[in-house]
């Protein structure tokens, strides 16, 4: 079983309406996305309790991916309390990763 959390269109909301989730926003035919996977789920494991990690896939919850205006995959949006306070777009490593949920989670 992955760490993260897998998010839709129908669920998005209510799971990161409260605290911390970085958001990946992704789709399985993109080569950079599967390059952060396994990142994305070292830190899944390191801020589990604390924050919330979740993927989103773009080509099966569009509705999400439109309303963050994501044009290139893959996104990482960090949100706080449901709103969104920061942006990656392409490959982050696991410290660019960690220093801005630490920066959000203080």
């Amino acid at each position: 079983m992955s760490a993260e959390k897998e998010l839709t269109d129908a669920t998005f909301d209510q799971d990161v309406a409260n605290g911390v989730a970085l958001v990946d926003f992704w789709a399985p035919w993109c080569g950079p996305c599967r390059m952060q996977g396994p990142i994305l789920e070292k830190v899944a494991k390191k801020y589990a309790g604390k924050a919330t990690v979740g993927k989103l896939e773009v080509d099966n919850n569009p509705n999400t991916a439109a309303r963050f205006g994501v044009q290139s995959i893959p996104t990482l949006i960090i949100l706080k309390n449901g709103k969104e306070v920061g942006r990656f777009v392409g490959v982050q490593d696991e410290a660019a990763l960690s220093r801005a949920l630490d920066q959000h989670l203080a």
